[in-house]
């Protein structure tokens, strides 16, 4: 983006616009709960809760954005049929909205895509398209579809009305709990965290947000401290949906000034995940359970209330199990 065009999109992204995505998301997506973890108080020395995302009707926060940038779409482009490039939970979103809508949609997945993600698309009518391994992978792949067959790209985090529909995420934890001291997000391309950066700033700006990432996967961390957009060479870990090489433009402008940030392990990931299935009773892929992985680890400050923002739970039960095994080895 240009410099003007950057700042227009930030514009954008306000607590107007999130508060239109809410009304907009009522009877599609669910205002989801904060649930309170005993254990996790009693270990970090202040209220602690989850906000489960795994709760929405496609398992992940994705569909709060891909819902809101479609619905705003022109008739026109709506008409053409949408495209997206995913990982998996934002391609289920876009199938999900495109189905209730009426509409084509096509998703453009890695080839290393688990298969109960790919399942979850096509479940949701979505056609896919499976490329290369990375998100420039997908998103080459996207663009030469759109260029041949003219559908409507609805990007995974890159968009102002994408981030305004997960922040409302945000919203609802500082409705839902008024004097939320911190709030830990899990990061993939910045989409959610930008969202629910620019809602908790609005209405509570004495609470910190957090970015959550893994060790192997850091692209967000490395930006911060660099102070502009830095591209890994590769990134990799068990969290399938924190994995792009480089966060999104907008994403970062929006959060740059405005959190902190902690990256985790892959190991202290893998526990979290089996800790929250066996302790909590809570499905949460290893990509939704990287903050919990955070607190456990001791990367949280104890500061206040703390919400934890479980980002989705498309995950195999059969997986956490053959992680336990792994963890009892």
């Amino acid at each position: 983006m240009t410099h003007e065009t950057l700042e227009a999109a930030c514009g954008r992204v306000t607590l107007d616009a999130i508060r239109e995505a809410a009304a907009g998301l009522i009877g599609v997506a669910v205002r989801t709960e904060l649930t309170p973890v005993p254990a996790l108080e009693v270990l970090a020395g202040v209220p602690v809760y989850l906000k489960l995302e795994s709760q929405q009707p496609t398992g992940a926060f994705k569909l709060r954005g891909a819902w809101t940038a479609i619905r705003r779409l022109p008739d026109e482009a709506r008409r053409r049929g949408v495209i997206t490039y995913s990982s998996g939970n934002h391609g289920q979103a876009v199938a999900y909205a495109a189905r209730r809508l009426g509409l084509r949609a096509v998703i453009v997945m890695p080839e290393t895509a688990p298969a109960l993600k790919v399942a979850g698309v096509r479940k949701w009518g979505g056609e896919v398209v499976l490329a290369g391994t990375t998100s420039e992978d997908r998103r080459a792949r996207a663009m030469e579809i759109v260029a041949a067959e003219g559908l409507t790209v609805v990007p995974p985090f890159d968009h102002p009305d994408i981030i305004a529909g997960q922040g409302t995420v945000g919203l609802e934890i500082v409705e839902d709990l008024p004097d939320v001291a911190l709030v830990a997000v899990p990061v993939g391309g910045g989409g959610l965290l930008a969202g629910i950066t620019t809602a908790v700033r609005a209405v509570r700006p004495e609470a910190r947000v957090t970015a959550v990432e893994p060790d192997g996967a850091p692209a967000m961390q490395a930006s911060l401290q660099a102070g502009h957009l830095v591209r890994l060479a590769e990134t990799h870990s068990i969290a399938d949906g924190l994995l792009p090489v480089v966060v999104g433009e907008l994403p970062f402008a929006l959060v740059r000034d405005h959190v902190t940030s902690v990256t985790v392990s892959d190991a202290a990931i893998r526990d979290a995940t089996v800790w929250l299935l066996r302790t909590c009773g809570v499905l949460a892929e290893p990509s939704g359970a990287a903050t919990t992985a955070a607190l456990r680890a001791g990367l949280l400050p104890a500061i206040g209330p703390t919400v934890l923002v479980v980002s989705g739970g498309n995950v195999d039960p059969a997986y956490v199990t053959r992680l336990e095994a792994d963890l009892a080895s």
